[in-house]
């Protein structure tokens, strides 16, 4: 049994995924950040680059080889941008980033994103892409969809992960029956 919870902190490119884990270990010394993308690139978790995106093209069962030990101690806040190829034992949170589209294109232009790669990740957020591969692979208490568009909004979610991580806490010690995300 896992003395900490695994939450994937997921959403397309530029919603504050990265900007959300690092708040979260800085302020629980207990929790470990996982960078997917790191993972991908340092572990060799990856069949080549793909020029038109500028990007790695992931081997999933490489990834989940090379991550498996260390996940199933638990404590790991795992950001990527997909959600979908986590077996469902392994997680226990899963919050979902949404931006403004607007807000994301000047974020994605501004990494200067090639035009394919920027529409595309424009588009998956307009059509929910990334929420619906969550609630389709995650039961749905589990699955939180959190709005991500200005600096003050990482700070309240935050608040409220960290409080959903104490009631996790609380459950997992006997001291609680249920979790709540409010």
């Amino acid at each position: 049994m896992r003395l900490l919870p695994n939450i994937i902190i997921t959403g397309t490119p530029g919603v504050g995924k990265t900007s959300h884990c690092e708040s979260l270990v800085q302020n629980d010394n207990e929790l470990k950040h996982l960078s997917i993308n790191k993972v991908v690139k340092e572990r060799g978790c990856h069949s080549g680059w793909d020029e038109e995106y500028k990007s790695w093209i992931v081997d999933e069962d490489k990834l989940l080889d090379s991550i498996e030990d260390e996940v199933e101690l638990g404590g790991w806040i795992i950001e990527w941008h997909a959600c979908d190829l986590f077996p469902r034992g392994w997680i226990d949170l899963v919050i979902v980033l949404r931006t403004n589209s607007t807000f994301l294109y000047d974020r994605l232009k501004s990494r200067q994103y090639p035009e394919v790669k920027l529409q595309q990740n424009i588009d998956s957020e307009i059509m929910e892409v990334i929420l619906s591969e969550a609630r389709e692979s995650y039961d749905a208490e589990i699955v939180v969809e959190l709005q991500s568009n200005e600096a003050e909004d990482i700070d309240s979610n935050v608040k409220r992960i960290e409080k959903w991580i104490d009631g996790w806490n609380h459950v997992r010690h006997g001291d609680a029956t249920t979790i709540a995300m409010t």
